[in-house]
């Protein structure tokens, strides 16, 4: 099933979709649901991986901060600014890729502009890893920056950086 409507219309109506959500409880709640249904590893049964707490503390946090305009709007400004994308970043970069996640970019096109020192397929899971499969997404967020704990460690207890007694 093609899931590219979406980013349609947030990429270039982001407020218009905003005020309607921000204006009806039913339609922010059926606009968000469907995306859990659709981007979670869950088959079509949306409880199997959330519970109808964890889907309406998510929905009550968009409803009250009225901050449905400000997810959607990212879209908008990746439309406007594509061009400032293009640059190749420096910093180090992990990736979790999970199988039912609503984009699954190659290696290869990610490497492009990213560099990238650490690159997981996961398992399980999709697009909200985070409440789909918190620990394989807490380990790997420790595997990526274990080396540079090691590191920063190392450098604060080298003689160099040793307060002078």
């Amino acid at each position: 099933m093609q899931q590219g409507a979406y980013a349609m219309i947030q990429g270039s109506k982001p407020q218009t979709l905003a005020y309607g959500l921000n204006d009806s409880p039913a339609g922010l709640a059926s606009w968000l649901v469907e995306k859990f249904r659709a981007w979670s590893d869950c088959d079509g049964d949306i409880e199997q991986r959330f519970t109808k707490d964890e889907l309406l503390t998510n929905i009550m946090i968009y409803w009250v901060t009225e901050t449905v305009n400000s997810a959607a709007r990212l879209y908008y400004e990746e439309n406007r600014h594509a061009s400032e994308l293009q640059q190749h970043i420096e910093v180090p970069v992990g990736v979790a890729i999970f199988p039912k996640d609503n984009v699954l970019p190659p290696r290869e096109w990610a490497e492009r502009s990213l560099r990238v020192e650490r690159w997981t397929e996961m398992p399980r899971g999709g697009h909200f890893a985070a409440l789909e499969e918190p620990e394989l997404l807490a380990e790997d967020l420790r595997a990526f920056f274990r080396p540079f704990r090691a590191v920063s460690t190392r450098a604060v207890l080298t003689p160099d950086h040793l307060p002078e007694s």
